[in-house]
């Protein structure tokens, strides 16, 4: 037979529901979280900078030790660094005053601005 009184034995079973409320509640939340929450930002930002940083060092290497056509209309190649010091070595060693002659107009024709656009006429004349 039941000894308790029956006002205890509500009120436990209305602690022990609402205990089982907050539980279920609870892990409702924990597991809606897991799914909602977006992945961290930059997780693979190492292996993209890594590699940006491979190519950025193979193009570097390439610039410097491959010759091309840098502007072919205004006839600048990119020479690798050994055989451009070499081409100043002796066109200083020889003639330095045409040398500096030559450098400046080389600098002047790659450098130069192309000529303005012509307006157009206004519409009123």
């Amino acid at each position: 037979m039941n000894t308790q009184p029956s006002s205890e034995r509500t009120t436990l079973a209305s602690v022990a529901g609402i205990l089982g409320a907050l539980l279920i509640v609870g892990a409702l939340v924990w597991g809606v979280r897991g799914l909602l929450q977006p992945p961290p930002l930059g997780e693979d930002r190492p292996a993209v900078r890594a590699k940006a940083l491979a190519e950025l060092r193979a193009a570097e290497t390439e610039a410097l030790t491959t010759p091309a056509w840098i502007d072919p209309a205004k006839g600048i190649v990119r020479l690798p660094i050994k055989e451009a010091m070499a081409l100043v070595e002796r066109e200083w060693g020889q003639d330095p005053v045409a040398a500096r002659t030559n450098l400046i107009a080389r600098v002047e024709k790659a450098t130069a601005v192309p000529p303005k656009a012509p307006e157009k006429p206004s519409a009123f004349e």
